[in-house]
């Protein structure tokens, strides 16, 4: 038995061996400088880190009461070096921290586009952005695909090398959208849309998940990302249309069955609609601002109640 214990501190990394961390695992030049930006300041935090703890192990050391050797002052009360070094290595520590925090603020806003560089280097520049409309409800996640005329729950297909375009919103409480493997994180709030772009670089499935606490289902509300080659995306949307899946839904997708889909759920199935209502998005944000909602192309408020009442959509000019 007391040879089983020079194993224990090997215990922690026996039990951690199976598991991952999507975070440093990038898949996608967004969640590359996201992995990049946490090692950098992990690595500018540790210039401090490492020095205190080898200071302490050395004072410790030196003074202890056995050393007869060492320095005893028993006058000294003030030092303008160690005041210096106090006070300017934490300050000189913030204020790299903050160029960084910045810098790559503005550089991978969720809101901006990828830029040319970026889609190059992925060599996607050539490849038109695929908008994906996502509504994160009680507790499930619905995917609209506004130029393709199709719908998902709880599972998000994508072509690789292809920007991805999300708007984002909720018809439940404020959560989170989260694919760690494929970029930043950001917030859905019911009457608002968010924004994120994303790509990803490669065919995977990745993990995506409610980052924020929504209720007693919140641990199950979780999707799959699914990457694939395009031409093997564009064979997903025709099998999604032509009903030819197990995860078929036998209705469309429009304000009548929305109702059914956007019911608390836990555990819900994944669902593929062959026909989304192509403003269904547009109504779940106007319910929550008495009916209007920001038109997508033209950048103007339009009045959704007049849909509703089934004649057009009118623009306030706002």
């Amino acid at each position: 038995m007391k040879r089983l214990w020079r194993f224990f501190p090997a215990l922690p990394a026996l039990m951690l061996s199976g598991c991952t961390v999507d975070l440093l695992q990038p898949r996608g030049p967004i969640a590359d400088g996201n992995r990049n930006m946490m090692v950098l300041e992990w690595a500018v935090m540790m210039c401090v880190v490492v020095p205190v703890i080898i200071a302490t192990v050395a004072f410790a050391w030196k003074y202890r009461a056995s050393n007869k050797k060492a320095e005893y002052w028993p006058d000294w009360d003030n030092s303008h070096k160690i005041e210096t070094c106090v006070w300017a290595i934490p300050i000189a520590i913030i204020f790299v921290l903050s160029c960084i925090s910045f810098w790559s603020t503005h550089f991978y806003d969720p809101y901006k586009p990828l830029t040319q560089e970026q889609l190059a280097k992925e060599q996607a520049e050539n490849n038109k952005p695929l908008r994906i409309q996502v509504v994160a409800l009680d507790w499930k996640w619905l995917f609209i695909y506004p130029d393709l005329g199709i719908a998902t729950v709880n599972e998000l297909d994508v072509p690789t090398k292809t920007e991805l375009s999300f708007v984002i919103t909720s018809d439940a409480a404020m959560t989170s959208f989260f694919i760690p493997q494929l970029g930043s994180q950001i917030y859905a709030m019911a009457g608002m849309e968010t924004q994120l772009h994303l790509l990803a670089r490669e065919a995977g499935t990745y993990r995506g998940e409610a980052s924020q606490y929504t209720g007693p289902g919140f641990s199950d509300q979780k999707f799959l990302a699914i990457a694939m080659p395009t031409e093997q995306f564009q064979s997903w949307v025709e099998n999604v249309k032509n009903g030819g899946s197990r995860f078929a839904s036998s209705e469309p997708l429009n304000d009548s069955t929305y109702v059914k889909v956007s019911a608390p759920q836990m555990k819900a199935p994944v669902t593929y609609f062959a026909d989304a209502q192509s403003d269904l998005f547009e109504h779940i944000v106007a319910k929550y601002n008495n009916g209007h909602v920001k038109n997508p192309d033209t950048g103007k408020i339009m009045n959704m109640q007049a849909a509703s009442d089934g004649s057009a959509s009118n623009d306030t000019g706002m």
